[in-house]
């Protein structure tokens, strides 16, 4: 799981509460109508702007890794290969059979070589699975984006409308209190929604898809070569092109302190 977008709404919903709790309580900032302006009219507009399918393959899987990490790192990922490259090299393709790959995209992989596939449906096979993957992940991350550019929008809306009530009954004193209320309230619910969940979540979406691209991209590299009969130092050499270059070399191990 990915700790760092827990604690972040875990800590900006402390910050909101604990603002609101120091001059008031929860309940002077519920209000049935700025929900509906806000949550109501960001829905509608995001269904006008993406197609069904894509808000329903979207939402749910930039929610998933959005909360989500690999458990491997990239070095990691490169060691692995380079173990699997050594295990086809010295047993066969048949020898990949009885590993456990805790990796999906990486078994299936595996899994085509050692059945004997031909190295053109390899690529094209994950190549397809890769590209499908990351468009899911993209159209969740433009979906959330999409939602924290309205619920701003949305907000001004509520409050003109809160506004607007609020002149219509200028006579009316007693209505003049809960017309604002709603004007305010529209308003902050549109920029805490944006700003505190939809807007990052969007950035760490992008992220992951970078990070994605680039891990299932090396993975499809070193099936291939595997699939090649690579030697498992030519895989490793080969694949940490893909790493950062301060990341290219191992850390040595601290020498141990003098007795």
């Amino acid at each position: 799981m990915d700790i760092a977008t827990g604690l972040g709404l875990l800590a900006g919903a402390v910050v909101l509460c604990t603002l609101i709790l120091m001059g008031g309580d929860l309940r002077m900032f519920l209000d049935l109508h700025a929900c509906i302006v806000i949550f109501g009219g960001s829905f509608a507009a995001t269904l006008i702007r993406f197609p069904l399918t894509s808000i329903v393959h979207g939402l749910p899987l930039g929610a998933k890794f959005a909360f989500s990490m690999r458990r491997i790192t990239q070095r990691e990922l490169v060691e692995e290969v380079a173990a699997l490259a050594d295990i086809a090299r010295k047993q066969g393709p048949l020898g990949l059979e009885k590993v456990e790959i805790e990796d999906p995209f990486l078994a299936k992989g595996i899994r085509f070589v050692a059945d004997g596939y031909d190295a053109g449906f390899i690529r094209d096979n994950l190549e397809r699975d890769r590209d499908n993957f990351l468009t899911h992940l993209d159209e969740g991350q433009k979906i959330y984006r999409a939602v924290g550019d309205c619920a701003p929008a949305f907000g001004m809306i509520g409050t003109l409308i809160g506004m607007v009530q609020m002149f219509a009954n200028m006579t009316d004193p007693s209505k003049l209190g809960p017309f604002m209320a709603v004007a305010l309230l529209a308003t902050f619910y549109g920029a805490a929604t944006a700003n505190l969940v939809c807007l990052p979540l969007a950035d760490k979406l992008h992220l992951k898809l970078v990070d994605e691209e680039i891990n299932r991209t090396l993975i499809i590299d070193g099936i291939l070569m595997i699939r090649e009969a690579k030697s498992p130092t030519l895989v490793r050499e080969m694949l940490l092109a893909y790493l950062p270059e301060k990341h290219r070399t191992e850390e040595p191990e601290p020498e141990p302190a003098p007795a």
